[in-house]
């Protein structure tokens, strides 16, 4: 199986999508599978408004095919709907080739949060844009239950993974060495600092100890300025992040809008409970949990969820962390690709029959 991913969200961009496609690449190599990506690494870019970090392809749809017909592919993901993931879309459905997409981010609440365009506008676009593929891959039931009341069909689960052997408690020593020392407890919070992240509900808390932001984003300096007393760390990656992650006492994970949070994993995987808002994505990862160890704390007061986690085992949230795994995620993203283009092939044997 050879499959060709058109995605706007790339290196050297740092996120969900990025590290899910990524890892879902690695896994699928194992099992047999090839993925190459068409990203705007392919193009020359410019700065996308409001949010330079992110850079827009100047794609076109000729050259988007001549790219498409250079790798091959014999199936065609689309994992974002900006300029490259348009032009993928545009040339699939003018050679009536049929493909799958995702819904990773919320663009409508982004959106809104940052101009006065209604939501209801950009979810009847992403509608359209999705309902012409053979499937729309999400990461959540709850995700999936929202998006079919919107009219978006042909829905199929993707989940997601996480390193657990990067991603893991550690000894004093391998600890981050500015974090293990300030003042306990720590609540860390992991992730792009924009208003759309909704960050501001945790800098605003009243809390004991430390509060330590690790992430970049456009929102940095001014919420730095009014925070003094919180450590921004700026963007960390890898072992770095792991160090950082295994040093703090409890992550809370303020935002409204991620249809998943690959970070609540990382933080579970590095004994870290959980406290966050009751909505999709927290709600779909922690809430898995309630039957067993609780694992993290969701309620609309977000202080006392960060203060009730610093009561929760830390080995539970490891425990649990370990369900998730990239291989099984991979399994399941190769598993959709087959079944709706198999789908998508009896719709056209049938139509031509008919």
């Amino acid at each position: 199986m050879h499959i060709l991913i058109a995605t706007d969200a790339w290196l050297p961009q740092v996120n969900g999508v990025v590290r899910s496609l990524q890892n879902t690449a690695r896994e699928a190599a194992t099992l047999g599978a090839r993925i190459d990506f068409l990203t705007p690494l392919d193009f020359r870019t410019v700065p996308m408004p409001t949010y330079r970090e992110i850079r827009l392809a100047l794609a076109t749809p000729g050259r988007v095919a001549r790219r498409m017909d250079e790798i091959g592919a014999d199936f065609v993901h689309i994992a974002t709907e900006g300029p490259i993931g348009l032009m993928a879309r545009r040339v699939c459905l003018g050679r009536g080739q049929s493909f799958t997409t995702s819904y990773h981010t919320r663009f409508p609440e982004y959106l809104s949060a940052r101009a006065p365009v209604p939501e209801a506008l950009s979810y009847a676009w992403l509608r359209r844009f999705h309902n012409a593929g053979a499937g729309v891959m999400v990461s959540t039931p709850t995700l999936e239950a929202e998006l079919r009341e919107r009219g978006f069909r042909n829905i199929m689960r993707w989940s997601r993974g996480v390193d657990a052997e990067l991603f893991r408690p550690r000894p004093y020593e391998e600890l981050d060495g500015l974090v293990r020392d300030l003042p306990r407890p720590i609540f860390l919070s992991v992730g792009r600092v924009a208003v759309e992240k909704n960050i501001s509900a945790f800098l605003d808390l009243d809390l004991p100890g430390s509060k330590v932001v690790v992430g970049e984003g456009p929102a940095r300096a001014e919420l730095q300025a009014r925070h003094p007393n919180v450590h921004f760390l700026g963007l960390k990656e890898g072992e770095a992040l792991a160090r950082i992650y295994a040093a703090a006492d409890v992550f809370v994970f303020p935002s409204l809008t991620d249809t998943f949070g690959i970070v609540l994993l990382e933080a579970l995987a590095s004994g870290l409970p959980v406290a966050a808002f009751p909505v999709t994505g927290p709600r779909d990862v922690i809430g898995e949990a309630a039957s067993g160890t609780p694992v993290g704390i969701l309620a609309d007061d977000l202080r006392q969820s960060a203060l009730g986690a610093l009561e929760l085992d830390r080995a539970a949230a490891r425990a649990y962390a370990l369900r998730f795994t990239w291989r099984a995620c991979t399994e399941q993203f190769l598993g959709n690709i087959e079944t709706a283009h198999a789908r998508a092939n009896a719709a056209r044997q049938q139509a031509a029959v008919s």
